[in-house]
């Protein structure tokens, strides 16, 4: 982990505090919503998202071409709001 000082005011840290737990509240929203959308395609097709991603082309969906980029893009963008909600918890913020 990489540690990065900034000497400034209360004033100033208070709100670098409030803006990282702003950001880390409206990633959580979205990974929740995310996995809800996820969740219809997991249960007509009785896989995991990530099973699919591994394992399964349009061909293998009702839906075909539209279907799997709905699926996959819905996958991808939950690992990279996963990835960045991770990043935000690793921040300490030391008075």
């Amino acid at each position: 982990m990489e540690t990065m000082t900034i000497q400034s005011s209360a004033n100033t840290l208070y709100l670098v505090r409030q803006a990282v737990e702003r950001e880390r509240a409206r990633l959580e929203l979205a990974l929740e919503l995310a996995r809800k959308r996820l969740k219809p395609f997991e249960q007509k097709y009785g896989v995991s998202s990530q099973t699919f991603m591994q394992e399964m082309a349009a061909e293998d969906l009702e839906g075909g071409d539209q279907e799997y980029v709905r699926w996959a893009g819905e996958f991808i963008l939950m690992e990279r709001l996963a990835d960045k909600l991770a990043q935000l918890q690793e921040i300490r913020i030391l008075d």
